[in-house]
């Protein structure tokens, strides 16, 4: 399985992003917990974590203090990593989009825009899209290179 998945936290200094290491994620409580160790290393609110697997699907998730994770997937997926997220998303038909489209408006990236990226672009190229809007391209790009 080959994926890329990042974790980015908004600081008062703005965004910081280290890779995530989901390998041994079981559930979605890890990615959860994950997604709040990175938070508290940084102090960052909200947490983003934006993840690809294998060129074929992509998922953004958020974190907001200590609520319940939300999350978008451009086509759910019952292997691999796609199969943590269906606690998110619920249960939908292998390759549809699901989840909440929405979870970043307010960081600049409409719901409308997040889904007609799940449709069209490449996942790399749809995260990078996102990273950008929400005004953390250059972290986004460090961490990718």
């Amino acid at each position: 399985m080959s994926y890329f998945a990042a974790v980015f936290a908004q600081t008062p200094q703005g965004w910081v992003g280290t890779e995530a290491v989901l390998a041994e994620a079981e559930s979605v409580d890890d990615v959860s917990d994950l997604m709040r160790e990175c938070a508290v290393e940084s102090y960052g609110d909200p947490v983003i974590l934006l993840i690809e697997e294998n060129d074929d699907w992509f998922a953004v998730v958020r974190q907001d203090g200590e609520d319940d994770p939300r999350a978008f997937v451009s086509a759910v997926r019952e292997d691999g990593l796609g199969g943590l997220f269906h606690q998110l998303v619920g249960e939908v038909p292998d390759g549809d989009a699901a989840g909440d489209p929405g979870l970043m408006e307010d960081l600049g990236v409409d719901g409308k825009r997040l889904s007609e990226l799940g449709e069209r672009a490449m996942p790399g190229d749809a995260l990078l899209t996102v990273a950008e809007l929400a005004g953390f391209g250059e972290e986004f790009d460090r961490l990718r290179d």
